[in-house]
């Protein structure tokens, strides 16, 4: 059996709230392995919050440029080296400006973007880059986009830019308000998916799992442990598929009912935080 260190006894304790005690014995229980450890708790206590790992140091801005269709767009990750740039006039002019390049000229990659002419076409867009870090005195990078076309989009970047959403619908016309409405609810809760379907098998295998042994817990018999794990996915599902997660403006309709009611139908979203780790 392995050691189990403090260090990692204090960062699942940071991560579930739960006692040392717990996530030591957790710890202990799963052999140092800390998914197995969380999974471990979630078992044994049916409201531990799980606080998500997926930020590295980074420093940045997120933007976005739609058409004015609506119906072509991209959103963008930029970093840069410290907090001052990221408001700077130079550096925000420059990701709204390859934002639009990405959604009208569609490069594959980020290696493509790069070599692309940028603008007049006397230069590439990595000499618009460099001109930007001449004139700020910082490196800067693109570190990720994605392009939508052929839908409805709607848009909404926080407003220290740290995050940022492109919302792709379908429907006849979107009002932009509800579109950007939308995004903000994205933004603030931060949906593991759009749709049930969009979520991988074996998550749903793992979380009614958890659901059942939480059930089991209780001492119910089987046939009524099974339903109240039923209703624990359910709620697992409300709370992290974005169409049935109460809309944050109004919690008496579901955001898949707020888009229904609009005409519109859900087909993905994007969501982009500074330095993530996106695997």
């Amino acid at each position: 059996m392995s050691t189990i260190s403090a260090t990692a006894v204090k960062t699942l304790r940071d991560r579930t709230n739960l006692p040392m005690m717990e996530c030591k014995a957790a710890l202990t229980e799963a052999n140092g392995d800390m998914d197995k450890a969380i999974e471990v708790l979630r078992k044994k206590f049916a409201n531990a919050a799980i606080k998500r790992v997926d930020r590295e140091t980074a420093e940045g801005r997120i933007c976005v440029w739609i058409a004015s269709d609506m119906k072509t767009g991209a959103i963008v990750e930029m970093r840069c080296e410290s907090p001052p740039v990221v408001k700077a006039d130079g550096f925000i002019s420059l990701g709204n400006e390859l934002a639009q390049h990405i959604a009208l000229k569609n490069p594959a990659n980020v290696e493509e973007l790069l070599t692309q002419p940028f603008g007049d076409g006397k230069g590439t867009v990595t000499d618009r880059i460099h001109e930007a870090i001449g004139l700020i005195r910082e490196n800067m990078k693109v570190a990720r986009f994605q392009r939508v076309a052929d839908h409805l989009l709607g848009s909404y970047v926080h407003h220290d830019g740290t995050v940022g959403v492109l919302l792709v619908v379908d429907g006849e016309r979107a009002d932009p308000q509800i579109l950007k409405d939308v995004c903000m609810h994205i933004t603030a809760n931060n949906p593991l998916a759009a749709l049930r379907e969009d979520i991988a098998p074996e998550v749903v295998a793992k979380e009614k799992e958890i659901a059942i042994a939480q059930a089991a817990a209780t001492g119910k018999p089987a046939q009524i442990a099974e339903k109240i794990a039923d209703g624990k996915l359910k709620t697992w599902f409300a709370q992290n598929v974005l169409v049935e997660q109460p809309f944050v403006k109004d919690d008496s309709k579901t955001v898949g009912q707020l888009l229904q009611g609009a005409g519109l139908k859900l087909v993905k979203f994007i969501r982009f935080k500074v330095g993530e780790v996106v695997s």
